[in-house]
């Protein structure tokens, strides 16, 4: 059984001693994966005052960089959305969010037929003041 793990640089650095993936055989499972720029460790959509504290956020903004940033970590291990089998959502505001994050699921997933498996939770905080993070696992082609 091959085992590897994946480092993406154009993916968010993680917050802890940790990889982006480990490959188990066929099977990719990704760490949480929020929604930081990878380049400049910026979250999209963010307002701060100016000492820097949170004011508001952007689901939107942020449900869109987590889909970039799992697809770049599923294609430095030769993979693609389509590939998803099994997806952990957390959201810090579940009913606020949900109804957005549902709507950008289902530009990547119109078919649920096709999509993968889902499970959505309603968090009060992550590592990070993000609002949204994902949790995968791919079934990879042989």
């Amino acid at each position: 059984m091959s085992d590897s793990i994946i480092l993406k640089d154009h993916a968010p650095r993680a917050v802890g001693s940790y990889p982006h993936a480990r490959r188990v055989g066929d099977m990719l499972i990704l760490s949480g994966i929020g929604p930081r720029d990878p380049d400049t460790n910026q979250v999209s959509g963010d307002v701060r005052d100016a000492q820097g504290k949170l004011m508001s956020y952007d689901i939107e903004a942020q449900c869109r960089a987590v889909f970039r940033n799992v697809r770049a970590v599923l294609e430095a291990a030769g993979a693609t959305l389509q590939d998803l089998v099994d997806v952990t959502v957390y959201l810090t505001d579940l009913p606020h969010d949900f109804r957005v994050f549902n709507e950008i699921w289902a530009e990547y997933f119109p078919d649920p037929a096709k999509a993968p498996c889902r499970t959505t939770v309603g968090v009060s905080f992550l590592p990070t003041p993000i609002a949204v993070e994902m949790k995968c696992v791919a079934a990879l082609r042989k």
